[in-house]
C-alpha cells in the first residue's frame, strides 16, 4: 500500500476526455504520431533495401527493413542460401509498400536480379567464389541459380571425376567459379571443377613424385572403357591397360573389374611431366606358365576353349593365361586350303593334341586333325587300284579335275581320262565344282598324297569296237559340227568323232565342205592307242578317178598286143576306152569282152 501512495497523477490528464472513452489528449497523440512517423524509414516502391531477417519458417521469410511492417518472402528465394539464418541482413526489392491486405511485399530474387549482372561480372574479374543453387538438368549439364540470373554449368565441370548420375546434384547449394560470360547473349558459365584443380594439381604433383615403379598401390576403379580401367590413386588417376588387366585375353574390361571397386595395382611405368600412369593388375599374381603342370609333353591330349579366331588358326586357352594354336593345316588331313572359320569359332570348347611345347619363349602348338586315323596310313587296303569309288569335285585344272573321296583324301582324273569318245577341252565341259563323279583308281602315290583317278575306265573301251568298224578305206557318213584352222571335227555314228584336214574337204565340183554339211568320209587313218579316226571325204571321187584311170591303161596295154588286124580298128576302139575312162564301167566291161574275142 506504501507503493500506491506514491504514484502521482498526471497534472495534464484529461479526466473528462477519459471519461468519454478518449485515452490520450490531443497533443500528446501528435507527438506520438511524429515520433512515430519519425522512427520509419522513407521507402519507394521498386527500391532497393537491406533488411534484416527476423524469423524463417518452411514456407516464408520475414524481413524487417524499418518499415510500418515487416515484409513477407517465400523460402523458395534463398534456396541459393540454405545457412540463412535470423539475423542475417539481406537485400530485398519492394514491390509495393501496401497490398489489400495492409502487407508490406518484398522480393530477395529481384533484388538479387537487379544487381546480380554487376556482381556475376565481378565475380569473373576477381576470380571470386560464389555460391549458386543448382535448380534442374538441362542437355550437356545442369542450370544454376547465381545471384538471380540463371548460369550453365557443364557436366564436364562438375567434378574431376566423371559423373555417372547428374540427378543426384539438382536441389543443392554449391560453390562456383564464374569462367566465361557472354556480354551479348548475357550468358554465364560456371564451374565447380575449377575450385578443386588447383588444389588437385598440387596434390598429384606431391603424389607423382613419390611413386617409383613396381610399388603397389590401392585404387577405385574410377571409369571403364574398351581399352583400359583408370583407377584413382587418392587425387590422380593411373590407367591399367586392358592387356595388363589379366593374363589370359578380356575382350571387356567389364569382365574383370566394377565401377567402384578398390583393388590393388602395380606401377608399371609414369611421366612426371606429362602426369601419365601406366598400372598393372595381373603383375601381382604369377604368370600362368609358371604354374602350368610340369610333366605336361608332347602328344598329351588337353582341352580349353577358342578365344581369338584368325584365317590362319585359333588360339585355345587351355588355362587362364595358356594358350596355343591351331593352325589351320592341322584342323583336317584335307590338303585343300580353308579357313579355320570352317571348323571351330570363339568360345567353342575343343580338345587338341600337343604339338610342340616351349615353356621359355611361351608358346604351344595344337593339333585336332591328330585325335582322327591318318587316312592314308593304310591307303592300299582301303582304296585298292582298282576299286571304284564316289567322289566330289573340289577345283578344275587346264589338265583335269581334283576330286576328294573323302577328308584327306585327294585325287585327280586327267582330263584324257574323263571320256573315251568325247575330246574334252576342259574339264568344265564335262562336269562342275561341288558335283559328284563315280572314280575308279588307277594309282597310288603315298608320299605326295595322291591317287590318280579315273572315269572312263568304269565301262569298257570302246575302240575295241570301233576298231572293227571305222577300217581303213571304210565309208562312212558324218557331219561336220566344227571348222579350225587345221581342219574340222566330223561326228561319226556311235557318238566317236574324227578329223579332216582342209585339203580332204574339197568337194567333186572343187567347193569346200562347211559346218553342219553331212558327207560321205573315207577313214584314211585308224589309231586306237590315240583314239584318233583320220577322214577323207576327197579321197572317195579321187580314188576313184585314179581307178578308172588304171583301168584305162591296162585296157590300152591289152591293145597293143592283139593282132594287125585288131589294130585297124583300133581308133574306134580308143574312142569307146576315152569314153570309159570318163566313167561308164558296162562300155569299159563290153570293150574289154570284144578285145578277148579278137584275140581269140
Amino acid at each position: 500500500m506504501s507503493n500506491l501512495t506514491n504514484i502521482q497523477p498526471l497534472a495534464d490528464f484529461d479526466w473528462e476526455g477519459y471519461e468519454q472513452g478518449a485515452t490520450q489528449t490531443a497533443q500528446s497523440h501528435d507527438e506520438q504520431q511524429a515520433a512515430y512517423e519519425k522512427s520509419l524509414i522513407g521507402v519507394n516502391d521498386h527500391d532497393v533495401v537491406e533488411g534484416t531477417v527476423t524469423s524463417i519458417n518452411k514456407r516464408e521469410v520475414v524481413v524487417n527493413i524499418g518499415y510500418k511492417s515487416d515484409g513477407i518472402i517465400p523460402v523458395s528465394e534463398f534456396r541459393y542460401n540454405p545457412e540463412l539464418a535470423v539475423g542475417d541482413t539481406v537485400e530485398v526489392y519492394i514491390e509495393s509498400q501496401e497490398d489489400k491486405k495492409g502487407q508490406l511485399i518484398l522480393s530477395h530474387r529481384k533484388a538479387r536480379a537487379a544487381k546480380s549482372w554487376e556482381r556475376v561480372n565481378a565475380a569473373l574479374d576477381n576470380q571470386e567464389i560464389i555460391k549458386g543453387f543448382i535448380k534442374c538438368r538441362t542437355k550437356g549439364g545442369m542450370i544454376v541459380d547465381v545471384f538471380g540470373i540463371e548460369a550453365f554449368l557443364p557436366g564436364s565441370q562438375i567434378d574431376v571425376k566423371p559423373i555417372r548420375d547428374y540427378d543426384v546434384f539438382v536441389g543443392k547449394t554449391m560453390e562456383f567459379k564464374v569462367v566465361k560470360i557472354n556480354q551479348e547473349y548475357r550468358n554465364v558459365v560456371v564451374s565447380h571443377k575449377a575450385l578443386i584443380e588447383a588444389e588437385l594439381e598440387a596434390q598429384k604433383k606431391e603424389i607423382i613424385s613419390k611413386l617409383e615403379k613396381g610399388q603397389v598401390l590401392e585404387g577405385m576403379v574410377k571409369n571403364i572403357t574398351s581399352y583400359g580401367v583408370f583407377i584413382d590413386l587418392g587425387g590422380v588417376d593411373g590407367l591399367v591397360h586392358i592387356t595388363d588387366l589379366s593374363w589370359g585375353r578380356v575382350s571387356d574390361p567389364h569382365e574383370v573389374v566394377e565401377l567402384d571397386q578398390k583393388l590393388n595395382v602395380v606401377i608399371l611405368d609414369f611421366d612426371e611431366e606429362k602426369k601419365r600412369i601406366a598400372l598393372g593388375l595381373k603383375q601381382l599374381t604369377p604368370h600362368p606358365w609358371d604354374a602350368l603342370d610340369p610333366n605336361l609333353k608332347v602328344g598329351d591330349k588337353v582341352k580349353g576353349k577358342v578365344v581369338v579366331m584368325a584365317d590362319y588358326g585359333a588360339f585355345v586357352e587351355i588355362a587362364p593365361g595358356v594358350e596355343g594354336l591351331i593352325h589351320v593345316s592341322e584342323m583336317s588331313w584335307s590338303q585343300h586350303l580353308r579357313s579355320a572359320q570352317d571348323f571351330m569359332k570363339v568360345g567353342d570348347e575343343v580338345e587338341a593334341v600337343i604339338l610342340t611345347l616351349d615353356r621359355e619363349e611361351r608358346k604351344m602348338s595344337l593339333g585336332i586333325k591328330q585325335l582322327k586315323e591318318d587316312p592314308w596310313e593304310n591307303i592300299e587296303q582301303r582304296y585298292p587300284v582298282g576299286s571304284k569309288h564316289s567322289a566330289r569335285v573340289r577345283n578344275f585344272t587346264n589338265f583335269g579335275v581334283f576330286v576328294e573321296i573323302e577328308e584327306g583324301v585327294d585325287g585327280l582324273i586327267h582330263i584324257s581320262d574323263l571320256s573315251w569318245t568325247r575330246k574334252v577341252k576342259h574339264p568344265s565341259e564335262f562336269t562342275q565344282i561341288g558335283a559328284n563323279i563315280d572314280v575308279v583308281v588307277l594309282e597310288i602315290d603315298k608320299d605326295n598324297r595322291r591317287l590318280r583317278l579315273g572315269h572312263k575306265q568304269l565301262e569298257e573301251n570302246p575302240w575295241d569296237v570301233f576298231e572293227t568298224i571305222y577300217t581303213v578305206d571304210s565309208v562312212h557318213e558324218g557331219t561336220i559340227t566344227e571348222m579350225l584352222d587345221k581342219g574340222a571335227v566330223i561326228q561319226l555314228a556311235h557318238g566317236v568323232e574324227g578329223f579332216a584336214t582342209p585339203k580332204h574337204l574339197v568337194k567333186e565340183d572343187g567347193s569346200q565342205a562347211q559346218q553342219g554339211e553331212k558327207l560321205q568320209f573315207k577313214v584314211i587313218e585308224f589309231n586306237k592307242d590315240s583314239r584318233r579316226i583320220i577322214l577323207s571325204h576327197s579321197r572317195i571321187f579321187e580314188d576313184e578317178a585314179r581307178r578308172e584311170a588304171r583301168e584305162a591303161r591296162k585296157a590300152e596295154r591289152a591293145a597293143q598286143k592283139r593282132p594287125a588286124k585288131a589294130r585297124e580298128e583300133q581308133p574306134a576302139i580308143q574312142n569307146q576306152a576315152a569314153v570309159t575312162t570318163l566313167g561308164d564301167i558296162d562300155a569299159l566291161a563290153a570293150l574289154k569282152a570284144q578285145l578277148e574275142q579278137d584275140k581269140e
